[in-house]
């Protein structure tokens, strides 16, 4: 009977968080990844076709994560306020409870070399976004947010809000502070409020 892998796929990912963590894209190499789980680098390569099938799959990964729950969250309540203001806050607590793959995606695809990923994986990554970018727009329709000015308070509200509010304090190299969440969802809960007291002004 064949040996099973001693280092499996999710092994060698969780390994390539934390050298993004540590040392951003650049640190992510098939020989650090190896190093950091204590492989020999044909362990690398058995499972990735190269470094950008690696970096392809580490921020595919972590942003499916990331999406997984922010969606479930935003979708899980019928009051589309509360459920985004719910959302808003779902951001802040996932990054609390996995700081390393919030550090990595402090950055963007292209930064984990999106341009030269297979079609198949740029595809998955597009399917993705896309799925967020009509739940929010769902929120939206439900706020009656349609005027430019509305639409903007959602996507504040739901997206560049928290996600500054992480960034802040992920790149000071400073924890989150006990009360981020509170302050996101608060936040969240006025520019959800205000975005469709606008609508219903200019309706």
């Amino acid at each position: 009977m064949a040996r099973p892998p001693r280092f499996d796929v999710h092994q060698l990912l969780d390994a390539a968080v934390r050298r993004a963590a540590a040392a951003g894209p650049t640190g992510v190499t098939m020989s650090a990844v190896a190093k950091e789980v204590g492989a020999p680098s044909g362990s690398v390569y058995h499972r990735f076709d190269g470094r950008t099938a690696l970096l392809a799959e580490v921020w595919l990964r972590t942003v499916e994560r990331f999406q997984e729950g922010y969606l479930a969250t935003l979708e899980a309540d019928a009051d589309v306020q509360r459920a985004g203001a719910a959302a808003a806050r779902q951001v802040v607590a996932w990054a609390r409870a996995n700081p390393e793959e919030a550090a990595l995606l402090l950055y963007g695809a292209e930064d984990f070399g999106r341009p030269d990923w297979p079609e198949e994986l740029i595809r998955r990554a597009d399917r993705g976004n896309q799925r967020v970018y009509t739940a929010l727009a769902s929120v939206a329709a439900a706020l009656g947010a349609e005027d430019p000015q509305a639409t903007e308070g959602v996507m504040l509200a739901l997206v560049d809000l928290p996600l500054a509010l992480v960034r802040r304090h992920l790149r000071a190299g400073k924890p989150l502070p006990a009360h981020a969440e509170d302050l996101a969802e608060e936040s969240a809960t006025a520019l959800l409020s205000m975005a469709s007291a606008t609508s219903a002004a200019t309706g």
